[in-house]
């Protein structure tokens, strides 16, 4: 079966068939194309998806991967990270072993195409011009034959007139011969050009059009198999990165197994564990007797002396204690904004309507004055020791031994704290080793360098040393004071009342004073309300000496605030401004303009770029 034999007459079939295959082919080459746009695009989101879930860097979120859910969800991300690597895979490999192989066949194969059929068309002009010439001769032979023929008769004719003289006869004659010899040569030359255009014909049709026609089959066959085997590519492209794409698929079955829900209900103790022993039993308070009525002393609240039970400090209800009481809120309610803060404005002009319908309208009272109405009202404040350490942690500085966390937490922090500094030492001790055996190279080789030029940075590194060991040594102190307090894990089922029965009432009043409250801070309680107001006073003129809260950051105006209102400031929208304490949930941001400018502004109203190396700042990423 050849195209030569069987297609001898369908030279322009061929050529619009042969073009169609080289569309054919561009068609899948784009459709290649196209598959590895889609999957580059398809790893670029998974990549994206992989890089929106990982835990930001010195956040709270990364410290929440040490749960094995977040361990295995973590693994997860990273195996999808590799996962979309292999689509990558397949994208590079697609477009290497396909499309720009199959780009550069094309142009080769539209070369050979374009060759094959230039030949064909100029074997066709060569048998049209074989033809046009026989054809040309054949006319031309007729013609002289005819002419002969003419001229014979026209002879004829005149030798058989009497009235001709003989010299026009023999005139006649000598024409009719010279157009009979005119039309042997025209037989004889068309004769010829007949023959050699018969074996022209013959070399046309059955030697130069099949081995034209038979090329063009064998490069047509060429590109069908280059297809078909293109096609095979592209499937062991995918093929290729299927082991690797079940290996991620495995590791995160495998990390899934690896979830471990003992171990993290465990993590939870260890980090919420707060040390303090679940309250005693509270006695019965006969009310019908006439006796002064006291507090047992299993409970962990003294009485008052007025014969009624106490109100802790900032707790509702009479029957909550301490443990169970939430956070204390009175800073919130002398330092700021009593109103929630205005939305941001639509307009570009938000000063048109300052402070908005939702700004602070109560006039906000000096710190001392609205202290001591808090002290005069009921309930009493007791705990003044706990109300400073609020303070302290309100304005962002907490205290360095960590007293302002229940007793399990400041053991682990102070624990944390003393790893680090041995950390410290020992990367210190590691540096001083290092540059004693440079020294000691440079005694023994002076052309290497001066001995003496270490000493400096040698007798650095020991002070550095000593100041880090003296640090350790008293975290360390600490660590060990708040592990002689902690209860053995032996006795952790011990009722809180066992222990205070067996101390003197010495001892309790002391432990009340040691005891933390959950909200952070120590509590310390007075049973004469005279002592309270003095000690009210202490602290005030206490606070009033704190020197001005440092800076942790920055912030742009982006809208212009009036603050009419007593606690706020008023800024212009473009304004910079230093924040000194961050929004705490209540929707106002502290700023400072000088030492003698500071207030409130609403949240929405300002762009704030926290210092992350300011002391009390969050770190934001």
């Amino acid at each position: 079966m050849s195209w030569g034999t069987e297609l001898w007459d369908q030279f322009d079939n061929l050529e619009k068939h042969t073009q169609w295959g080289i569309d054919i082919l561009e068609k899948y080459i784009k459709f290649v194309k196209e598959r590895t746009e889609i999957e580059l695009s398809y790893a670029k989101q998974l990549r994206n998806l992989s890089k929106k879930y990982q835990p930001k860097k010195n956040s709270k979120e990364e410290e929440e991967y040490r749960y094995t859910a977040c361990k295995a969800f973590l693994s997860t991300l990273n195996e999808m990270n590799d996962y979309a690597g292999q689509h990558e895979v397949i994208s590079e490999n697609m477009t290497s072993q396909i499309t720009v192989e199959l780009t550069r066949y094309v142009q080769d194969l539209k070369q050979e195409r374009k060759s094959h059929f230039h030949e064909g068309r100029k074997a066709q002009q060569h048998i049209e011009t074989c033809w046009k010439q026989l054809e040309s001769s054949k006319r031309r032979f007729e013609r002289d034959c005819k002419e002969a023929d003419r001229a014979q008769q026209y002879f004829e004719k005149m030798d058989a007139d009497i009235n001709v003289t003989k010299a026009d006869v023999e005139k006649a004659r000598q024409q009719a011969q010279t157009r009979h010899q005119m039309a042997e040569d025209s037989k004889a030359d068309y004769s010829l050009i007949l023959q050699k255009f018969n074996q022209e014909q013959r070399e046309y049709y059955y030697t130069h059009i099949p081995t034209i026609f038979q090329k063009i089959q064998e490069m047509e066959e060429r590109r069908i198999v280059r297809v078909g085997e293109s096609m095979k590519t592209y499937a062991e492209v995918d093929r290729q990165v299927i082991p690797i794409i079940g290996k991620c698929l495995d590791e995160i079955v495998k990390a899934a197994k690896s979830i471990d829900q003992k171990n993290d209900s465990q993590l939870v103790i260890e980090a919420y564990k707060s040390g303090f022993e679940p309250p005693g039993d509270i006695e019965f308070e006969d009310y019908t007797q006439p006796m002064k009525r006291t507090v047992s002393d299993n409970s962990l609240s003294n009485s008052r002396g007025e014969g009624k039970p106490e109100l802790k400090f900032g707790g509702k209800s009479k029957g909550k204690l301490w443990p169970f009481i939430k956070k204390n809120k009175l800073m919130s309610l002398l330092t700021s904004p009593r109103q929630p803060p205005p939305p941001p404005p639509a307009s570009a002009s938000p000063s048109a309507v300052p402070n908005g319908p939702q700004s602070p309208k109560q006039q906000k009272e000096p710190l001392s004055h609205r202290f001591n109405e808090f002290m005069t009202s009921k309930p009493k404040i007791h705990c003044f020791r706990s109300l400073k350490r609020g303070l302290s942690l309100k304005l962002g500085a907490a205290p360095e031994d960590f007293s302002n966390l229940p007793p399990e937490q400041r053991r682990k922090k102070l624990q944390q704290k003393v790893d680090e500094l041995n950390k410290d030492i020992q990367k210190e001790m590691d540096q001083r080793d290092a540059i004693t055996k440079m020294k000691d190279v440079y005694l023994k080789n002076p052309q290497m360098g001066d001995p003496a030029s270490l000493d400096h940075k040698l007798t650095e590194v020991s002070q550095n040393i000593e100041k880090l060991r003296l640090e350790a040594q008293k975290f360390e102190a600490w660590l060990a004071e708040v592990e002689g307090r902690l209860p053995a894990r032996s006795d952790q089922a011990r009722r809180q009342s066992g222990m205070y029965d067996t101390q003197s009432p010495a001892t309790v009043n002391n432990c009340a004073q040691d005891r933390e409250s959950p909200d952070g801070s120590y509590t310390e309680e007075q049973s004469q309300e005279s002592e309270v107001k003095v000690l009210a006073t202490d602290f005030d003129d206490e606070f009033d000496d704190e020197e001005p809260l440092p800076a942790i950051g920055t912030c742009k105006a982006l809208y212009t605030f009036e603050g009419q209102n007593e606690g706020t400031i008023s800024v212009v929208e473009g304004e910079t401004l230093y924040v000194i304490e961050e929004d705490k949930g209540d929707g106002w941001t502290r700023i400072r303009r000088s030492e003698d400018e500071e207030g409130y502004v609403p949240t929405s109203y300002v762009e704030v770029y926290l210092d992350k190396n300011a002391k009390g700042a969050k770190t934001y990423i």
